[in-house]
């Protein structure tokens, strides 16, 4: 009741605000390029970023090649990546990953994976080369991108009006030694006078990778896609924008996960619109509609398993929603977003399997068929509606305040007998969440800043933990039940956080530093724990008592003009109380160490990577201690004529043999011993080469 009052209030605020008659206003020369509408953060101002947020970019400024928008994180403090291969990367932020985390793209689209061992994340059907920012949000502390359990993760793709110029773009073509992998990408780009164009077009070739011992790992796969991005403007305040996403990978291997990829296929469609006003209190009005459609395709054909069962599974993912949001401000010194949003999800699909032995490996007269349920043919709809507001007290204090509240409603059309009988009397779920957020920032100075955060969010369960139908998901061993009946899982999250820059004398010239910390008390994580006597079945289930810690820092030294040393750690701790153990996933402590020289027309880096062991781990999610581990990586880049790039590096230098924590293990692979639980190895020495010309 007093969420709602909450919610109520902030809302009848901006009614009878809104009533207010608008005085005119001097108008100000409002450029074509003022109308973002991908952005979520306003880079680099104080008084319009949302609470703890971090931007990054420069890696669109080196030369490289990520295989998958999931390496984008790779070095962004905080972030680690779980890897089942090269393709399926996802980011995992502060030991919360999977829809624990918002990822979304443009300021608002959500494309959702189908296969249930996550082979199809988003991370791999928004291109790399199409992403020209990140943008974060730490944690609960904002409610106006939907889900604020863990944070927000907003890929912002080009657009063609990013150029001003008629017609521009770039052609790219990379080369990687182990793997004998290619990489070949096309950028247009048309800016006219009401109208701009962008398209993208992308082929990637990856072979298997040899680890630091030279042992094979099966990673290879072939994918193409393509973006096109249109818009126009109406006026100098108004503009409207559409785009097409697709992607289509084909021969995927997935040394973690008990199937590899036949076909992967996505759709994702957009449009936007955006009206900036000038007025004194309606400052203007933001609106996004959006479609994604993925079918993915699955088969055994090159596991150990098919000589006992011949398994394929076409499975498929529609995701369709919208957003609206207005700006306001009322009084002086205040300023409010207010909006609604929505999002429906639905899964479909099974698995055709044809056993020809028996559990004894004996062989079977006649190969006998089955079907299973992967998804039950469910769904979940979501729509909430928020309120955001900021207070500027002074010109060095800022308050901000949040509120929002979800309707997510789920169910199940086509039930398997097994789960019927689990779950007798099984109706449509509706629930209510609530979250909200309040903060402080002050600005110490113009090169320091302080901020304070206390932020409660809240996810309803996913699909796959109300709905999953007896199947190994590729995380251990057990075969995974979901849970329609699971309560929402609850962020409580309290971090403090600062930033601050000085310049300095002689030869060193400016140093730049910062860091935070959190703590977060959970209420009804959702873990899949061993079903009751059972060896080898888990259910989605709530954990009462859960915890999370830690902290980043970073230090930036600029130096003789050309040089800058950067320092990065980044720590975590986990706790599920229930189990007296570490909750799964948590990455070990990690620092980064980069000495970057840069001119003109020649830049380089050397990177270190020091991972520490991890002996905190999950004992009921099948997890083992990881050892401790040291990378080095080598790159440079230069531009001997205009317009033309090179690069080249040298990654994990020393051939070290090693293994991430979160990176899944092998799972029936040939010639691989004991393959239910070795760790997949990461790439050992590999040499790459990048060209890109830009016209």
């Amino acid at each position: 009741m007093k969420n709602t009052f909450i919610i109520a209030l902030l809302w009848c605020s901006v009614l009878s605000f809104g009533q207010i008659k608008e005085t005119p206003a001097k108008q100000d020369t409002l450029q074509k390029k003022a109308i973002l509408l991908n952005q979520v953060i306003v880079t680099g101002n104080i008084k319009t970023d949302p609470t703890l947020t971090i931007v990054k970019q420069d890696y669109k400024d080196k030369v490289s090649q990520p295989k998958s928008s999931g390496e984008l994180f790779v070095d962004i403090n905080g972030f680690s990546l779980i890897k089942r291969g090269n393709y399926a990367v996802d980011p995992s932020f502060r030991a919360s990953q999977y829809e624990q985390l918002n990822v979304q793209y443009d300021g608002g689209t959500k494309a959702f994976h189908a296969c249930p061992n996550r082979m199809d994340p988003i991370t791999t059907l928004i291109k790399p080369e199409e992403v020209t920012r990140i943008e974060i949000i730490k944690g609960p502390f904002s409610v106006r991108y939907g889900n604020t359990f863990a944070g927000v993760i907003n890929l912002v793709t080009q657009n063609g009006n990013d150029t001003g110029k008629k017609i521009s773009g770039s052609v790219s073509s990379g080369y990687e030694s182990n793997g004998n992998s290619i990489v070949n990408l096309l950028q247009l780009d048309s800016d006219l006078d009401k109208f701009d164009i962008s398209g993208s077009l992308s082929y990637r070739d990856y072979g298997n990778y040899e680890d630091g011992n030279q042992n094979e790992i099966a990673s290879a796969f072939r994918s193409l896609g393509y973006g096109l991005k249109m818009g126009y403007d109406f006026t100098e305040n108004q503009r409207l924008q559409a785009s097409i996403h697709q992607n289509f990978g084909r021969a995927i291997l997935h040394a973690g996960l008990p199937m590899d990829t036949k076909e992967d296929n996505s759709t994702i469609t957009n449009l936007d619109y955006k009206w900036v006003n000038n007025g004194t209190v309606f400052k203007g009005l933001s609106a996004k509609a959006y479609y994604s459609f993925v079918n993915h395709i699955m088969d055994n054909s090159r596991r150990l398993t098919f000589e006992t069962s011949e398994n394929i599974a076409d499975v498929e993912a529609t995701t369709y929603g919208g957003k609206i949001e207005s700006e306001w401000n009322f009084i002086e010194k205040w300023k409010l977003f207010a909006g609604a949003d929505m999002v429906n999800l639905s899964r479909d699909g099974g698995r055709d399997r044809l056993a020809k032995r028996n559990m004894a490996g004996v062989l079977l007269p006649a190969p006998i068929a089955y079907y299973d349920k992967l998804w039950q043919d469910s769904y979940n709809n979501t729509v909430g509606t928020f309120v955001e507001a900021k207070w500027f007290a002074s010109q060095k204090s800022i308050f901000s305040f949040g509120a929002r509240v979800d309707f997510v409603a789920s169910y199940a059309n086509d039930l398997s007998d097994k789960f019927k009988a689990l779950y007798p009397n099984l109706e449509r779920r509706n629930e209510t969440t609530f979250s909200e957020t309040v903060s402080y920032k002050r600005v110490l100075n113009p090169d320091y800043t302080l901020e304070a955060a206390l932020g409660r969010g809240t996810r309803a369960a996913s699909l796959e933990e109300r709905f999953i139908g007896f199947v190994n998901i590729g995380r251990d061993s057990y075969t995974y039940i979901g849970n329609p009946n699971l309560k929402p899982e609850v962020n409580n999250q309290l971090e403090i956080s600062f930033t601050g820059k000085e310049k300095l004398n002689g030869i060193f010239n400016q140093i730049k530093f910062g860091g935070a910390a959190y703590y977060s008390i959970y209420e009804n994580y959702i873990l899949a724990v061993i079903k009751p006597g059972s060896t080898t079945e888990k259910v989605y289930s709530n954990i009462a008592d859960a915890l999370k810690t830690g902290f980043e820092v970073y230090g930036d030294l600029k130096f003789a003009n050309h040089f800058n040393f950067l320092t990065e750690v980044a720590y975590v701790y986990t706790e599920n109380k229930d189990f007296n153990e570490n909750l799964p996933l948590t990455p070990p402590l990690v620092t980064r160490l980069k000495l970057g020289y840069e001119l003109d027309n020649f830049w380089a880096s050397v990177q270190y990577n020091l991972t520490a062991r991890q002996p905190k781990i999950s004992n009921s999610y099948g997890e083992s201690t990881t050892s401790g581990y040291e990378v080095m990586d080598v790159k440079a880049g230069f531009s001997p004529v205009k317009n033309l790039n090179l690069g080249i590096g040298v990654l994990n230098v020393f051939d070290q043999y090693y293994n991430n924590h979160l990176t899944f293990a092998f799972k029936d692979q040939p010639d691989i011993s004991n393959v239910n639980r070795i760790p997949i190895t990461e790439a050992g020495r590999n040499f790459t080469l990048f060209v890109n010309y830009k016209f």
